[in-house]
């Protein structure tokens, strides 16, 4: 059964349109990273894969808002502790890549899979630090859940309004250690409530956020 409400209507029609794609991801990442992907005419068919989901509800106050979570610190995951969505590694007996969107939304925040309808994809995102090749799906709850974090994988979950990571302020810039006395310098970030959330997750959310609020008359979702 599909969830009825007049946003979530043009947001379908717009994830069937043609997406904003690169561009739209470019104004969330670091110049280096905006430099490595310009160089890949496309992702390296040894890329492995991986699945996220962006995954959408409204609380009783009618607000739509997304499911984020910060990964517990772990020295073996390069991206421990950073705030993203719920997804992970495609693995072959996975079958359809939404099935791995779904199968970690379940086990990471607690979502089972036939209380998601699934509405569409965003662009694939490469990231060489990982040699991961990211595939976006975005869902709708259809029935309210009670969020719970995976133990030993999420530290915390996050459910940002969308108003919020729409906002202008939300968008800002800081300096990002990310090891071996490296320090990526004057990082795009959204601030969450204080977390920062960079990378390949702001890089996701921006095109989101631009295919969400593209301009539509008598539209609003907030």
């Amino acid at each position: 059964m599909s969830v009825v409400d007049p946003w979530l209507d043009h947001l379908r029609a717009r994830l069937r349109a043609p997406l904003p794609g690169r561009a739209a991801q470019y104004r969330m990442a670091h110049v280096r990273r905006v430099e490595d992907l310009q160089r890949l005419p496309a992702p390296p068919p040894d890329a492995r894969v991986a699945c996220v989901l962006n995954l959408l509800h409204r609380h009783d106050d009618g607000v739509w808002r997304t499911v984020l979570i910060r990964r517990t610190v772990n020295p073996r995951d390069q991206h421990s502790g950073q705030v993203s969505f719920p997804g992970g590694r495609w693995e072959e007996a996975d079958g359809a890549l939404v099935n791995v969107a779904l199968r970690e939304a379940e086990e990471e925040v607690g979502v089972p899979a036939d209380a998601v309808e699934i509405i569409g994809r965003l662009t694939e995102l490469y990231i060489p630090v990982s040699h991961f090749l990211v595939h976006p799906f975005v869902g709708v709850l259809r029935e309210p859940v009670d969020f719970r974090p995976q133990a030993g994988e999420v530290e915390i979950i996050l459910t940002p309004s969308l108003a919020l990571l729409s906002a202008p302020e939300s968008r800002k810039i800081i300096d990002i250690p990310v090891g071996r006395g490296l320090t990526l310098r004057n990082t795009p970030y959204f601030d969450v409530e204080g977390h920062v959330v960079w990378g390949a997750t702001a890089m996701i959310l921006s095109e989101f956020l631009e295919v969400a609020f593209a301009a539509e008359e008598n539209v609003s979702c907030c």
